[in-house]
């Protein structure tokens, strides 16, 4: 009996071996298992960090993507307005032109057949009170009897006709 609790023994000590071994095997494998659940819970908040971050530059980006939209856009009308005042001024800069050439034309042939110039031709194509205006500044640049071209008969002719076509778009 001796032996058979010496050996009963044996197995108990083997046993209590064995599951100190194994208890300090899983107690080492739980610290190494949260070593690692904290550096993945750290990994974890440092991508959401990172995860954050983009999406502030993200929306950065398109703030400043749809503020330079905008920008080029506002750049865009204004050229599109400019170019079309340029061609609006442009088609009246050839009116004048032509205007004017027709005038020199005209004056051409008067200064052969006589002095006095009749006022209606001066103010042809004038639709409005403000171009009667400039037209008339115009001439009297143009007509002043200290000018080359100028005389008196003629300035009295577009006074004239000024005032006609004055008192006719006032009505």
């Amino acid at each position: 009996m001796d032996q058979a609790f010496t050996a009963g023994e044996n197995r108990q000590a083997a046993f209590s071996g064995w599951c100190f071994n194994e208890t300090v095997e899983i107690a080492r494998q739980r610290q190494a298992l949260e070593e690692q659940k904290k550096e993945i819970e750290n990994a974890r908040t440092s991508l959401e960090r990172e995860m954050e971050e983009f999406k502030r530059r993200m929306e950065w980006e398109e703030q400043r993507l749809h503020r330079e939209q905008e920008l080029f856009e506002m750049k865009l009308r204004i050229l599109e307005e400019e170019l079309q005042k340029f061609a609006t001024d442009k088609a009246k800069f050839e009116q004048q032109k032509a205007f004017y050439d027709r005038v020199n034309e005209f004056q051409s042939r008067e200064r052969e057949s006589s002095n006095v110039v009749q006022g209606e031709m001066f103010f042809v194509g004038v639709e409005n009170r403000d171009s009667l205006k400039k037209r008339y500044k115009d001439l009297i640049k143009i007509y002043h009897p200290d000018n080359a071209a100028g005389d008196t008969s003629t300035i009295q002719e577009i006074n004239n006709e000024y005032q006609k076509l004055s008192m006719a778009l006032e009505a």
